[in-house]
């Protein structure tokens, strides 16, 4: 492969106009498709193989036009100090917000609070329920618009108004915090490169990347059914990888510059060595991602895709447009250890200094004299910090997790305020009677059943459908939404449900926003193991090829465990437990998502992986070199911790902007995987890899000479291109 990619490399560099037109062709053909393709939508949403699902495909089919999974709204009125709700300008209010909020061709049904009986005991709340065709995820702009336009109206008129329910779900708006990331992650590149042009050239590849792949998710959402929430994590990662691997490439090629080499083939051995483990690493990536379909919730697979063919698109670009960019730029780009004329490259270098170790060699040295103590350090403070992560518990957000200041928030504590915490979060039953002799005596039967469970506080009269096989029944629980109580007696219904079964021959689903959470929870916490299985498995394959050993891929594997596992306690402590709350703009803790786990799994374990392959392939290539274990660690290192070290600053950077959000769950994203990147590139491949490396020796590049003999060549450390080196030294020694 090595070979492959330095005539890759040399090739990019010669032909650079070439190649930075196709790239260019590329952003403007999919830049074209996306203003041109109808306007992202939002995806359906489905959740297959729950039985919350299996009750709203129950419901299409039985009542037919009632859109069960269609979005809701719930419009809360409170009345002014010393007033009521039933007050005569009060209720004129009300009613004439009522006429407002049913018109709209996506609004199904609109329930008037006084003919619904939907005023509190006090009279001082009241709320108007709004049903809709589409999912809160696929409701037009203009729709919401009126929702807010009638809520306005209404406050004009003197009333406390608020708007819950999923009806006003948006996309979070997270642009500024980007900008920031970038920004922070252009100084990193600076520092390092000490060169704003060298500096330029990761940030204008990653953006273009970015841009080819978000355009090309932007095309095809309508056909695709992608939506618009689809591109988010393909431009969290896209932008992180993006920068990394391009950092990988002009780091090398400075470094080839230094040993003395042209230009040109200081980009083919760039290409050639960086760029393998740059493949390798994308691969990681890819895998880790897709994977994420195992889970089979269809919009997390789109996600999962999307974002693997942003990295597949970062990796080309990372081959084929930096060598060519680096022709471009010529003598402006300086050897490794040179700084341009703005950062003092004009004054001359104290030649006391040109042998001096840098702090990656020095660090790496200590390592290796103290590695017992040094792992026991890292594996304990990592220990620590998972601590946490026993208590983990698992939910959704709802609207109670919202931010104070948004309406969805200011709805949910009005409801409690004055119809209780479990009528933010109520249960529909579903009743399937088709096969029961007495379909009515049987739904009788469910309806006395869950009377008589514990925290239910309402039990709504049965509804039927026109057939007179189906019921729906409304149960109010006495507990809020995300509570573990909500939880049980959802568990208790259908518990109930099964007897009933048994007896009548009538099936009990139970489903609703609150039920879909659960299984939802429960889905992804299953999952888990089979993709942490699937992922770990074929990654742990991947990397015997790449290092051809076996302990060197078990050590990454549970390296990136004890990172995953420091970096959820991080979690848990900080929007579960509210440690830190104030600091990172937590306004409620609760449950951890329950996308979480496996979230950070797939996308940490892919970016932890970048680092391993770039740092140890180095220790690799020098150890194949014929340098000692110990002195190849260092070696590794002092061509290797400034770069990983700039580039993890950069991930963390960038995954950091989005703690800024609004959005609880975004704020979580962010925060979990700027901590996950910290812990893993500076305890685990800092400090925890190069002990372990060191206390191993020639053992940790043990192969059994079968599997050896078995595996493919694929020659990551260039060892071909040495060899071709060596070659025409030779040659041209016989022609002198």
């Amino acid at each position: 492969m090595a070979t492959f990619l330095y005539r890759l490399g040399r090739l990019a560099f010669r032909r650079r106009h070439f190649v930075a037109l196709i790239w260019v062709a590329l952003l403007t053909l999919a830049g074209v498709g996306a203003a041109s393709a109808p306007a992202a939508g939002n995806s359906s949403f489905s959740i297959p193989g729950t039985e919350a699902q299996k009750a709203f495909d129950l419901l299409e089919q039985r009542f037919p036009g009632m859109s069960a999974d269609g979005a809701t709204a719930r419009v809360v009125f409170k009345a002014p100090g010393g007033e009521k709700m039933t007050d005569p300008d009060n209720k004129a209010t009300v009613e004439k917000t009522v006429e407002e909020l049913s018109d709209g061709s996506e609004v199904a049904s609109v329930a008037d609070p006084y003919a619904g009986k939907a005023v509190s005991k006090d009279g001082t709340i009241a709320y108007a329920s709004v049903k809709y065709k589409v999912s809160g995820m696929e409701l037009e702009d203009a729709t919401k618009d009126a929702l807010k336009e009638s809520a306005q109206h209404a406050r004009d008129a003197g009333l406390t108004v608020e708007v819950g329910g999923d009806a006003l779900s948006a996309v979070p708006e997270t642009g500024a915090t980007e900008v920031i990331g970038i920004a922070i992650a252009a100084v990193v590149l600076v520092i390092t490169f000490g060169s704003l042009l060298a500096a330029g050239l990761p940030l204008l590849t990653a953006l273009i990347g970015v841009g080819i792949g978000v355009s090309a998710i932007s095309a095809l959402a309508d056909p695709l059914d992608l939506g618009s929430t689809t591109s988010t994590l393909a431009t969290m990662i896209g932008l992180a990888v993006g920068i990394d691997y391009a950092l990988f490439i002009v780091s090398r090629y400075r470094a080839e510059l230094a040993e003395g080499r042209d230009r040109e083939e200081a980009a083919g051995r760039a290409v050639g060595t960086a760029g393998s483990a740059v493949v390798f690493a994308g691969l990681t990536v890819v895998i880790a991602l897709v994977g994420l379909s195992v889970v089979n919730i269809p919009m997390l697979t789109k996600m999962g895709v999307a974002a693997a063919g942003t990295v597949a698109v970062a990796v080309l670009i990372a081959l084929t447009m930096i060598p060519a960019l680096l022709g471009f730029a010529g003598r402006k780009v300086k050897p490794a250890g040179q700084k341009s004329k703005l950062f003092g490259g004009g004054r001359k270098k104290d030649p006391t200094a040109a042998g001096k170790p840098n702090m990656g060699t020095r660090w790496a040295s200590f390592v290796v004299r103290r590695p017992v103590a040094v792992l026991l350090l890292g594996v304990v403070g990592l220990g620590a910090a998972a601590v946490p992560a026993a208590s983990l518990e698992l939910g959704l957000p709802d609207d109670g997790s919202q931010p104070t200041s948004t309406t969805q928030r200011r709805a949910y504590d009005l409801l409690s305020e004055g119809f209780g915490p479990g009528f933010n979060g109520p249960l529909l039953v579903v009743v399937d009677a088709q096969h029961a002799d007495d379909p009515k005596a049987a739904v009788a039967d469910v309806s006395e059943e869950i009377k008589g469970l514990k925290d239910v506080t309402t039990v709504t009269p049965a509804a039927f459908n026109k057939a007179g096989d189906t019921a729906t029944i409304t149960v109010i629980p006495g507990s809020k939404p995300s509570s573990a109580t909500t939880e049980e007696l959802v568990h208790g219904i259908r518990d109930a449900g099964a007897g009933i079964e048994a007896k009548t021959d009538a099936q009990v689903l139970v489903t609703g926003s609150t039920a879909m959470n659960i299984d939802v929870s429960q889905k992804l916490n299953d999952a888990l193991v089979p993709y942490l299985v699937l992922v770990v498995g074929l990654a742990f394959l991947l990397l015997i090829v790449v290092f051809r050993s076996i302990l060197v891929p078990l050590k990454a594997a549970l390296g990136f465990l004890l990172s995953v596992m420091a970096a959820l306690g991080a979690v848990v402590a900080v929007f579960q437990w509210g440690w830190l709350a104030d600091l990172m703009g937590v306004e409620e803790t609760g449950p951890v998502m329950s996308m979480m786990p496996i979230f950070m799994v797939g996308v940490v374990f892919g970016l932890a992986m970048d680092y391993e392959v770039f740092l140890v392939t180095r220790m690799r290539e020098a150890f194949v070199h014929g340098e000692k274990p110990g002195q190849a660690v260092v070696t590794g290192f002092r061509h290797g911790a400034r770069v990983v070290t700039a580039a993890a600053v950069i991930m963390m950077a960038v995954f950091a902007g989005f703690i800024g959000s609004s959005e609880s769950m975004v704020k979580m994203i962010g925060f979990g995987l700027a901590v996950a990147v910290f812990f893993d590139a500076f305890v685990v491949r800092m400090a925890i890899v190069p002990a372990v490396l060191a206390l191993l020796g020639k053992r940790a590049w043990w192969l059994p000479k079968w599997l050896d003999r078995a595996l493919p060549n694929v020659d990551v450390e260039g060892e071909g291109l040495r060899t071709q080196s060596d070659a025409e030294e030779d040659r041209e020694l016989v022609r002198t």
